[in-house]
């Protein structure tokens, strides 16, 4: 597991600012609607989101944030501005954080599940 960036500790989605608020939200609500262990969105640098849920599937596993810059790519993103993964882990995961490195490093705010932004 790697550290993220960040440049707060602590905060609550009142204390984000608009737009990265609403990726917490969204973040939140993939987790929820699909019942998964976590959640994530992306927003590129067009200002579009996109958010997904962790997949397990027997013959298809991805983790939030793949499924979430997965969606985007396949619908013409190249370049990311910023990202929230929504788990029970306190850092991302190996293969997330080479995927970020392979859009080029946007912004990375962890959170728990109830949306309290840890990093």
């Amino acid at each position: 597991m790697l550290e993220v960036r960040a440049h707060r500790t602590l905060a609550s989605v009142t204390e984000l600012d608009a737009e990265d608020a609403k990726l917490v939200t969204l973040a939140r609500s993939a987790r929820a609607r699909a019942d998964a262990s976590e959640g994530a969105a992306v927003r590129d640098d067009m200002g579009r989101t996109y958010a997904a849920a962790t997949v397990s599937l027997p013959s298809l596993s991805l983790t939030a944030l793949q499924a979430a810059i997965a969606a985007a790519v396949s619908s013409g993103s190249t370049k990311f501005e910023a990202a929230v993964v929504l788990s029970e882990s306190e850092s991302l995961r190996e293969a997330d954080a080479q995927l970020l490195a392979d859009v080029g490093n946007p912004f990375v705010r962890m959170a728990a599940p109830d949306g309290t932004v840890r990093s």
